[in-house]
C-alpha cells in the first residue's frame, strides 16, 4: 500500500505508549480495578478500545461503564488515582521498555532534519522516556525537541487539540506533519477537526488490532516501525520497505 502525502511532510508527531515504548500503562489500569470491577474482564482489546490514548480520567470512566459498574461516573476519579499509583510504582519497578524498531525509526527519521515530537495523554510519558538511554548517551526525551505529552487541553483524543498542540510547538502547519499512532482513539484524532484530509496518519498495529486502526482512518498500518520505507518517507510518501528501497 502507498499513500502520497498530500503536501510534503515536514515533521512527525508520536504517540508514546505502543509506538515508542512497552509501558505498564494497560497492566496498571487492570491491576488498579480490584475493588472496582473484575480484572479478569479487562482485557487487552477493551484496553484499546476503550482506554489508549485518551486523557486518565475518561479512560477510567470508559472502562467502568464498559463493565457495568454501578456508579461508575461516581467512582472513575478514585479508580484513576489507583490507576497513577499502580503506575508509578511499575516505572519504577523498571517496567518500561523501548520497542527496538522504534529506536533505529527514531535514529533514521532524526537525519532528515525534520522536528519530532511527542504528544501522548499520559503525565507519565516524559518521565518515561527519560528512562530510554541511546547509545549516545542521551535520553529518547532528548530526540524530540517538542513535548506535549500530559498537556491540558480542552479536549483530549479523539479530538485533535493535542496534536495540533504539538504542531504549534514545531511552528508547522499541521497538514505537513505525520502522526503516528497505536490507538483507534488517536487515529481519529489525527484525522479530526482541522487536521481531517490534510494530516498524514501511521497506524503501529502491534497488537494485531490492523482492522481497527485502518477503520479509525489510518493512511497506512504497519505491524512494526521497520515497515516503513526510509527513502520513500523522505520523499513526503508513506509505503511499505522493499527490496528496491536502496535504490530510491
Amino acid at each position: 500500500m502507498t499513500v502520497e502525502a498530500r503536501r510534503h511532510i515536514a515533521a512527525i508527531i508520536f504517540d508514546v505508549d505502543g509506538v515508542l515504548l512497552a509501558s505498564p500503562h494497560e497492566r496498571a489500569w487492570r491491576e488498579a480495578l480490584t475493588g472496582f470491577g473484575d480484572p479478569a474482564r479487562f482485557t487487552t482489546a477493551l484496553y484499546q478500545v476503550e482506554v489508549a490514548g485518551k486523557p486518565r480520567l475518561d479512560g477510567a470512566r470508559a472502562t467502568l461503564k464498559a463493565l457495568g459498574v454501578v456508579d461508575g461516573d461516581a467512582r472513575a476519579e478514585a479508580y484513576a488515582q489507583a490507576k497513577q499509583t499502580r503506575l508509578e510504582a511499575l516505572i519504577d519497578a523498571g517496567a518500561v521498555k523501548a520497542f527496538p524498531d522504534a529506536l533505529r525509526f527514531v535514529a533514521d527519521v532524526s537525519k532528515f532534519g525534520w522536528p519530532l515530537a511527542v504528544a501522548s495523554s499520559s503525565k507519565n510519558a516524559e518521565a518515561m522516556l527519560r528512562r530510554i538511554q541511546l547509545p549516545s548517551g542521551r535520553s529518547l526525551h532528548d530526540a524530540f525537541v517538542g513535548d506535549v505529552c500530559g498537556h491540558d487541553v480542552p479536549h483530549g483524543k479523539p479530538a485533535s487539540d493535542l496534536f495540533l498542540l504539538a504542531a504549534r510547538t514545531l511552528a508547522i502547519p499541521p497538514e505537513r506533519c505525520l502522526v503516528i499512532e497505536d490507538a483507534p482513539a488517536g487515529i481519529a484524532a489525527a484525522r479530526a477537526g482541522a487536521m481531517a484530509g490534510a494530516m498524514a496518519a501511521l497506524g503501529v498495529a502491534r497488537l494485531q488490532d490492523a482492522e481497527s486502526l485502518n477503520t479509525a482512518g489510518a493512511d497506512l498500518v504497519v505491524t512494526g516501525l521497520d515497515a516503513v520505507s526510509r527513502p520513500a518517507l523522505a520523499r513526503g510518501t508513506l509505503r511499505l520497505a522493499s527490496s528496491t528501497d536502496e535504490d530510491l
